[in-house]
């Protein structure tokens, strides 16, 4: 797993190297230049499986009176930058963003990173990351933020196919509805139970369009999933899980009903 130490530490060097400013362990800048706009992976949470990379996009405009020379950003996760725990670096030979000019004044910057299970993704730092980021301009003016944009990191959770029975049922009597809930382990790069995690049982009856909420239900110790219900009018039945700030929402494949 990359730290502070790994990464943002090499991209400090790089800023002062590279971008010719000095970085400090705060906010820093000097002159006009600004930073806005960011924008990571399009503005949704970055949900992670437990053994494919997930790459995504950041992007940010950048301002300086006298034209922008260039910018980086580095993901982070911690409680302060100089401690952060884990984080990623721009997939670009240089770890720069790469900016493209819009005007003479403004440029919008871009690149793509990888999250990583077991190595920059572990279980330990799911939740809010932010966005470390400095540009410069021509005239030498530049702007360090430590955060200009916070995201959340989630495992993926899974649930299994809902599965309603007896099947065919009469009508008023009783079903029971099954699923499981699971999520990613980044650190064992496998799917575990997810026990105690509110899930909805929802019913939308056939030729409907919308789903309504019939109940909520705990998963077990080992992520089980199992209500009743009464059976009114053909339709399908699924389980929807909304997440929490360390886990991605699911939801599950319907099953259909016959009732006679």
């Amino acid at each position: 797993m990359r730290t502070r130490a790994t990464v943002a530490t090499a991209l400090a060097a790089l800023a002062v190297s590279a971008l010719a400013v000095p970085v400090a362990q705060a906010d820093d800048g000097a002159g006009d230049t600004t930073i806005s706009n960011v924008v990571v992976n399009g503005g949704k949470p970055v949900v992670v499986g437990a053994t494919t990379t997930k790459r995504i996009t950041v992007s940010f405009t950048v301002k300086d009176p006298s034209g922008v020379k260039n910018a980086m950003a580095l993901l982070w996760h911690g409680t302060t930058f100089d401690t952060s725990d884990s984080g990623a670096v721009a997939n670009t030979s240089n770890h720069y963003s790469v900016c493209t000019a819009v005007s003479a004044t403004t440029s919008t910057c871009k690149a793509t990173y990888d999250l990583k299970p077991r190595y920059n993704a572990v279980d330990q730092v799911a939740g809010y990351w932010k966005v470390w980021a400095l540009a410069s301009g021509k005239d030498a003016d530049f702007v360090q933020k430590d955060n200009v944009k916070t995201f959340k990191l989630q495992r993926l959770s899974r649930l299994a196919a809902a599965n309603a029975s007896p099947e065919p049922v009469r009508k008023g009597k009783t079903l029971t509805v099954t699923s499981k809930l699971t999520r990613a382990s980044w650190n064992y790069a496998n799917y575990g139970n997810f026990s105690s995690q509110y899930v909805k049982l929802q019913y939308k009856k056939k030729g409907a369009t919308a789903w309504s909420t019939l109940k909520t239900v705990k998963s077990s110790s080992t992520g089980a999933l199992s209500t009743t219900t009464t059976a009114t009018y053909d339709g399908y039945y699924r389980f929807s899980y909304a997440g929490i700030t360390t886990s991605s929402s699911a939801v599950s494949a319907a099953d259909y009903i016959d009732v006679q």
